[in-house]
């Protein structure tokens, strides 16, 4: 049987796309989990809806996406002792999230064989069980003094995609990074870098001169996990480098300003995307990435509907997802959202612009309901109804 939802009577329909952020229509229509149709309501073929939504004026934006994240298995971070923390992200509007590493097991094995174990292991946890819907991709390994290219091949034949932060592991120079960050990419992985101060024991210092030579895809928190590098290391890592700047909750506030200033002057801010570092010391951030769109736009002079971006289309371009964009054929992940009650401002982006929270009214995830008014965010103005 076919699954059609239908959201109709949109306010407004954010793309994801830095180019153009906000789309025309007030209507949008999945077809078994992706997206089908969006425009104008009475221009698009709604019949034989199995769910409807009513979004009553609300706005629609694809799910947001948490660049950087340390699962351990579950829903469950021993870091902090907390159970959950994926459910209380998705009531942030999260509805994607990407392991830089399962660093906080406890006992994570650094020899070679079980490094590689562990990693294959979390890949297929999560691939397996995703925790209120959220999809998470995660088994991620942390380069270790010993790794052969043959190491690579096996991790990637075993459908791991990703490396963990480069730095948090016994390698640390910048020649052996880049020889293991070419035999990932060589077979079809992502790399990620640490950057700045040690952030847990066995961490580094990881300067501009490192991040450049390893060349990794991402810049893990240019602004620091938890101490950022000097403001000209900063600059010319957005000068130099063609990587994502991936910004991070926890991290330096004042530097994450100074890398968007720095990437807009550059015309460089479809590099920017968003993570929030958890669970970590700092504790878990189930708002984490709608506050760095409200710090950004209010603080980055940056238009909301484009610090939205970089929660969304900028991470799925980076990150080569098939969601975060409003496109034909892409995942029908939505977060619906409006202006927080009594909160400042002639509109939901204009009350973001002003450093204020939106509130979450609902997710969908592969266009199945998954949570209705958020827990964890101000209430909004309106919300959306589940019709159907």
């Amino acid at each position: 049987m076919t699954e059609t939802l239908v959201i109709k009577n949109i306010g407004m329909i954010l793309s994801g796309k830095l180019e153009a952020p906000i789309l025309e229509g007030d209507c949008l229509v999945a077809v078994d989990g992706k997206i089908a149709a969006w425009g104008y309501q009475k221009d698009l073929d709604t019949e034989g809806a199995t769910t409807l939504v009513d979004a009553h004026g609300v706005t629609v934006s694809p799910g947001l996406i948490d660049s950087h994240v340390h699962p351990v298995v579950g829903d469950y971070t021993p870091r902090q002792q907390q159970l959950h923390w994926i459910d209380s992200t998705l009531h942030g509007g999260v509805t994607t999230l990407i392991s830089a590493g399962e660093v906080h097991m406890p006992g994570r094995p650094k020899d070679v064989v079980g490094l590689k174990a562990m990693a294959i292991a979390a890949q297929r946890w999560y691939e397996n069980f995703r925790p209120s819907g959220v999809k998470v991709h995660a088994g991620a390994p942390v380069i270790e003094h010993g790794m052969v290219e043959q190491d690579f091949i096996d991790l990637s034949q075993a459908g791991v995609t990703l490396l963990g932060e480069v730095g948090l592991g016994t390698v640390k120079d910048g020649k052996t990074a880049q020889e293991m960050v070419g035999w990932a990419r060589k077979y079809g992985m992502q790399s990620t870098i640490h950057t700045g101060g040690p952030s847990i024991p066995g961490s580094g210092l990881i300067d501009a001169d490192m991040v450049m030579e390893t060349g990794t895809d991402v810049i893990g928190h240019i602004n620091g996990g938890h101490s950022a590098l000097p403001d000209d290391q900063i600059l010319c890592l957005c000068e130099n480098c063609q990587a994502a700047f991936e910004i991070v909750h926890n991290g330096n506030e004042r530097a994450a300003v100074l890398t968007v200033n720095t990437a807009r002057e550059l015309g460089k801010l479809d590099q920017v995307i968003l993570g929030t570092d958890g669970p970590a010391g700092s504790g878990v951030q189930p708002l984490g990435i709608l506050r760095m769109i409200a710090m950004l736009s209010a603080f980055g002079n940056v238009p909301a509907e484009q610090a939205f971006c970089f929660g969304t289309g900028n991470t799925a371009r980076q990150r080569a997802l098939d969601t975060g964009l409003i496109e034909v054929g892409f995942a029908a992940d939505f977060v619906l959202l409006d202006q927080a009650q009594h909160a400042p401002g002639a509109s939901m982006l204009k009350s973001v612009g002003q450093g204020n929270l939106p509130g979450v009214g609902m997710t969908i995830i592969d266009g199945v309901v998954r949570t209705e008014r958020s827990r964890n965010t101000p209430p909004a103005m309106r919300l959306p109804e589940l019709v159907v």
